[in-house]
C-alpha cells in the first residue's frame, strides 16, 4: 500500500512539473511575440517614439526671468492717456498686461474701471487673476450667475452686463461710473448673433471714457478703428503686434489605444499614421 501511494505522489509531481515547465515555454514564447508584435506590445503600455519625445521636450514651468515690456504694450499704454486704443496681437502676446498696467494706474489714482468678457468663464478667470493682483476689496464681478462686491472700483463682467448698465443709466439719467472700460475678444463685434451687444456697447459708452479693446483675430483693424471714431467722436489709435504667437502651440492626437501621436511633422504636414488612419476610417 505504501508503496503504492509513492508512486502516485510521484506521478502527481512529475505531472505537476510538466505543467509548469509548459507554461513557463508559453510565457516565454508569449514575452517574445510581443517584444516582435508592435499591436502586443501597446497592451502593456506604449512606446515613446522619437516623434513624441520631440513633441513633449521642453514643456514645463518656465524658469523666473525678469519682465520686459514689448515695445507694442508701451506703445499702447502711452496711447490711452489721450485717445482709444485697439491692440491686436496673437495669443499669449501680452494683451491683458496692458490691461492690468492702466488699470493699475487708474486704481492707484482713486479712479474706476470696467473689464469685460464675452465668456462667464473667462469672467471668473479674470476676476480671480485681479482678485490676486488688486486684493478682493478692489475687485468685484457681475454676471449672469453671480454678484460680488458691485461697488469696487474695478468690475469684472459679461459684456452684455455691461452693456445693460449703460441701459439702466441711459434710461436714469445718470453716466457710468468709470474712467476705463476693456472689452476683451473685441472681435466678436462681427459675431453674427451677438455682435449687436458688442456694437451697442461701443456706441452707448460716454466719450470721457476710455476705451480699451483687445483682439487677436482682428483682421480689418484700421477699419474697425475708424468705425469706432466715428460713432463715438473720439480718436481711436491701432497698435499692432506683427508675427506668430509668442508661445508655439503643439499640436497631436490621443488615441483610444493611449499612443498619442503628433498631428504634424517637422515639415508641417499631417502625421502619415494618422492620415492612413482616417483613409481607412473613411473607407470602412
Amino acid at each position: 500500500m505504501r508503496r503504492s501511494r509513492d508512486r502516485t505522489v510521484d506521478k502527481r509531481r512529475r505531472s505537476r512539473d510538466k505543467n509548469r515547465s509548459q507554461r513557463s515555454e508559453h510565457g516565454l514564447e508569449h514575452s517574445r511575440h510581443n517584444s516582435t508584435n508592435p499591436t502586443a506590445a501597446r497592451q502593456f503600455g506604449p512606446p515613446q517614439s522619437r516623434q513624441v519625445k520631440q513633441l513633449l521636450e521642453g514643456i514645463g514651468t518656465p524658469g523666473a526671468q525678469t519682465f520686459k515690456p514689448d515695445p507694442f504694450q508701451l506703445e499702447a499704454l502711452a496711447a490711452l492717456e489721450f485717445e482709444d486704443v485697439l491692440v491686436t496681437a496673437p495669443t499669449g502676446s501680452g494683451k491683458t498686461w496692458i490691461a492690468r498696467e492702466e488699470i493699475r494706474r487708474l486704481l492707484d489714482a482713486g479712479r474706476r474701471a470696467w473689464y469685460t468678457t464675452p465668456l462667464k468663464a473667462l469672467t471668473n478667470s479674470k476676476y480671480q487673476e485681479f482678485t490676486e493682483e488688486f486684493g478682493s476689496d478692489r475687485v468685484g464681478i457681475l454676471t449672469g450667475d453671480r454678484k460680488d462686491n458691485s461697488d469696487a472700483p474695478l468690475l469684472v463682467g459679461t459684456t452684455e452686463i455691461y452693456r445693460n448698465q449703460l441701459f439702466d443709466s441711459l434710461r436714469g439719467g445718470s453716466d457710468v461710473n468709470a474712467d476705463l472700460v476693456v472689452l476683451d475678444e473685441a472681435h466678436y463685434l462681427a459675431d453674427e448673433d451677438r455682435g449687436h451687444v458688442w456694437e451697442e456697447a461701443i456706441i452707448l459708452t460716454p466719450p470721457r471714457i476710455r476705451l480699451l479693446l483687445l483682439s487677436a483675430t482682428i483682421g480689418n483693424a484700421n477699419e474697425f478703428a475708424a468705425w469706432i471714431e466715428e460713432v463715438r467722436g473720439v480718436r481711436c489709435g491701432v497698435v499692432t503686434r506683427p508675427g506668430a504667437r509668442p508661445v508655439p502651440l503643439r499640436a497631436a492626437m490621443l488615441l483610444p489605444d493611449k499612443r498619442l501621436l503628433p498631428l504634424l511633422t517637422e515639415s508641417g504636414k499631417l502625421n502619415p499614421e494618422l492620415a492612413r488612419m482616417g483613409q481607412q476610417a473613411g473607407e470602412e
